[in-house]
């Protein structure tokens, strides 16, 4: 059977990590993986994560499922801490959310509830987008294309050409959108430029699936969660997909959920079955310890408090040092260029220079970033930020 296979092409991402571990040099830089690390190069566990998981070991009493629903009371806090206590939506019982196995596998969820739903249905991703969103969403059966949103020779967002593609797109197309962060540009849509795409959905019987996967890390919880609130309040259905990794640390746990907005409380229904019965056929139940863990700071006014600092602490690391690497790279030749970086939001950055200069940093400076030219903000000391500087404008030309 298996002298069929042929090997698969190399993940561009682990040849990054595969290299940048071969690397011999002590500054070595790795701004192609996509965590959050402190000064010191470490992805934190954060204070109130630790506190929690000393209070699950000490407290829980079994290891038996959790269902294929997952942990209904972090469920319910997802849908609050994306929504808001008191959205209409949710007031009117046209919400429903199920854990999953990261933002990963809430994306794959919500790409077979829509081959389920709309057999053939169209997706289109943002160009760029994330580099996983093709292949989760497309392994599901989906076929995808991509319309205008970032110009990345000049870093510039295309509202107006992201406007005329969608108009075109026919009753029934999924959306896919980055509520904020956009991986890997960091630019995001204003509040006037969503208002207009949530009418144009509303016009056009289009139907967003949103990636929230960096809630907290732009402008704050509840800044970063208002294209959802809109979009939910405005359109009778919206996907979303909820990411904990990085808010809360919690990668290697694996910790997501899938949100879906309804017409109203009967099909919300219907539609957890569905999901429910997604999820039992693809992975049976849900690992529960990440969930837990947020259900405990949830839980914990004390534990909520310092997790919320913790996050804004995070939030406010990464934006200094967009802006002090926006200004060492304006202050030599052709750093100027680059000044978009300073207006952009979240962990990433897409500095738009060839293929060989991103080769070039990594053999000339030792900086390794993804083949795309994206770089991890989140992954830079602030020790390093003109070194970086001055290795981008000798690659740049």
């Amino acid at each position: 059977m298996f002298e069929l296979l042929e090997a698969t092409p190399p993940d561009a991402l682990l040849g990054i990590i595969a290299a940048f571990a071969a690397d011999s040099d002590p500054a070595k830089l790795d701004l192609g993986v996509g965590v959050y690390r402190d000064e010191l190069g470490r992805t934190p566990v954060m204070a109130a994560v630790r506190a929690a998981e000393r209070q699950l070991l000490a407290t829980e009493t079994t290891k038996s499922y959790v269902g294929a629903g997952g942990n209904r009371a972090f469920a319910a806090f997802i849908e609050e801490l994306v929504l808001g206590p008191g959205h209409p939506a949710r007031a009117a019982g046209r919400v429903t959310t199920l854990q999953t196995p990261g933002g990963c596998g809430a994306l794959r969820l919500a790409a077979d509830l829509v081959l389920r739903t709309r057999h053939g249905a169209r997706v289109v991703v943002s160009e760029p987008t994330w580099a996983n969103h093709r292949p989760l969403i497309g392994g599901a059966g989906l076929d995808l294309d991509s319309y205008p949103y970032y110009d990345a020779a000049s870093g510039t967002l295309l509202p107006d050409a992201m406007q005329e593609a969608l108009e075109r797109l026919p009753a029934g197309t999924i959306v896919v959108v980055h509520a904020c962060c956009h991986n890997p540009t960091g630019a995001d849509l204003d509040a006037d430029q969503w208002r207009s795409l949530a009418a144009l959905c509303g016009r056009r019987g289009l139907v967003p699936l949103v990636d929230l996967a960096y809630q907290g890390l732009g402008r704050g919880l509840e800044l970063d969660a208002w294209p959802v609130r809109l979009l939910a309040e405005r359109l009778p259905e919206v996907l979303v997909a909820v990411s904990c990794s990085k808010n809360f640390g919690l990668y290697r746990e694996r910790v997501g959920a899938v949100i879906a907005v309804t017409a109203n409380a009967a099909q919300a229904a219907i539609v957890m079955s569905h999901l429910q019965a997604l999820a039992r056929r693809m992975y049976s139940m849900p690992p529960d310890h990440g969930a837990a863990i947020v259900v405990a700071i949830a839980a914990d006014p004390a534990l909520a408090a310092e997790w919320r600092a913790e996050l804004e602490a995070m939030r406010l690391r990464i934006a200094t040092l967009r802006l002090r690497l926006a200004a060492a790279l304006g202050a030599g030749p052709g750093g100027g260029r680059f000044g978009f970086i300073a207006g952009q939001l979240g962990m990433f950055s897409l500095l738009g220079i060839p293929p060989d200069a991103v080769a070039a940093l990594a053999a000339t400076h030792h900086v390794y970033a993804a083949p795309d030219s994206r770089i991890n903000i989140a992954g830079l000391p602030e020790a390093q930020v003109e070194r970086l500087a001055v290795a981008i404008r000798a690659v740049a030309g």
